[in-house]
């Protein structure tokens, strides 16, 4: 029988060899669990989930509850805000139409007016609230004229936070918040005014402002063009930020889209009129001059239905959510961290708290 052959023992050298190997080469390490991508689901294999039937779900919702929207104008008296607001929503929503007689003296100070309507278009309500703010740079003085308005909008966050805070809140906080503020540029030609700059630098801060030319048909079009050029150039320089602000868009779409609204629509050149003509067998808006019939809704004339297709059908949405994710939460932030962290206390909660403090006390 033949003897086992043990194996070769490793001499001296080659286990210091062994060392060296394994000093220089780490032991390597265990991949990470990766989990298996999930299969594709194709509804030919699985048959039909149902999941694009959340958008119809929430489209019924809002049909039911409707929603609101605050819309602020400003700017100086015989501008044609009250018009232009008519014509924007196709009804008579402005303060002036609404029991204003046009020869009311003009109030000392800027007295602020919230008118509300509902309209309906394709079964959808909408809550519309219109802030005018009559009055506004009209005086001899207009040292900080805006301050009145400042403290408007500042007042209808802190009524949504008070509500917002309570502990037993409601179902849907009424929203009173200015999500737009349509300022009026006066049509010089020249320049804007120091007002207008000081206007726009402090309420830049606090709402979305869109900015205005308003009676632009009293310009040539060369005329036009050069005023919007040197609007958005003093802007620029002064530091204001229109709306929509370039560090809110949210992908290169956004980005693109808006960079095109910021460079050539702003600010919107516009004619406002409620009044019908008839324009080549159809009825339009416009406006009756000596030399023909100037039409709201003709982008050859004027640029109301730019504004109107951006205020309305493309940035609404928008513009609520920058007021309240933006605007609304600087406040809100700063409101509380004021308040040393805790929420501002409303008559409701104080009464909680005595409330529960009497709890304590009894046996």
């Amino acid at each position: 029988m033949g003897v086992p052959c043990s194996p070769p023992r490793s001499g001296p050298v080659e286990s210091k060899n062994e060392a060296a190997m394994s000093e220089l080469v780490p032991e390597p390490r265990q991949k990470p669990v990766v989990p298996m991508k999930p299969m594709g689901i194709n509804a030919n294999l699985l048959g039909y989930i149902g999941i694009d039937t959340i958008i119809e779900q929430m489209r019924k919702k809002t049909m039911k509850t409707g929603f609101d929207f605050n819309i602020m104008v400003v700017g100086q008296s015989g501008l044609g805000k009250s018009t232009l607001v008519n014509t924007l929503f196709k009804s008579q929503v402005s303060r002036k139409s609404s029991g204003w007689n046009r020869e009311e003296k003009i109030p000392k100070t800027v007295e602020i007016k919230a008118i509300g309507h509902v309209i309906e278009e394709g079964g959808v309500k909408m809550k519309l609230t219109v802030i005018d703010t009559p009055g506004f740079g009209d005086q001899i003085n207009n040292e900080n004229c805006w301050e009145p308005i400042e403290k408007y909008i500042n007042e209808q966050y802190e009524k949504f936070l008070k509500e917002e805070v309570n502990i037993a809140r409601k179902k849907r906080i009424p929203d009173t918040r200015v999500h737009c503020c349509l300022y009026f540029i006066s049509p010089t030609g020249h320049s804007l005014r120091p007002l207008d700059l000081e206007f726009m630098k402090h309420l830049s801060k606090v709402v979305n402002i869109i900015p205005v030319i308003a009676k632009a048909d009293t310009m040539t079009l060369e005329e036009k063009t050069e005023f919007k050029q040197r609007v958005r150039k003093e802007l620029e320089v002064n530091g204001i930020e229109f709306y929509p602000q370039k560090e809110f868009d949210e992908d290169l779409e956004d980005k693109t889209e808006n960079d095109k609204i910021r460079q050539e629509s702003m600010p919107f050149a516009v004619v406002g009129s409620d009044k019908e003509y008839q324009v080549n067998g159809k009825r339009v808006l416009g406006r009756k001059t000596p030399w023909g019939i100037i039409e709201v809704e003709n982008l050859t004339h004027c640029e109301f239905a730019l504004l109107r297709d951006f205020v309305i059908r493309t940035h609404l949405q928008d513009l609520k959510e920058v007021t309240h994710n933006i605007h609304y939460e600087t406040y809100r932030a700063k409101r509380l961290n004021d308040n040393g962290g805790l929420p501002p206390m409303t008559v409701e909660t104080e009464e909680n708290h005595e409330n529960h403090e009497l709890l304590l006390k009894d046996p």
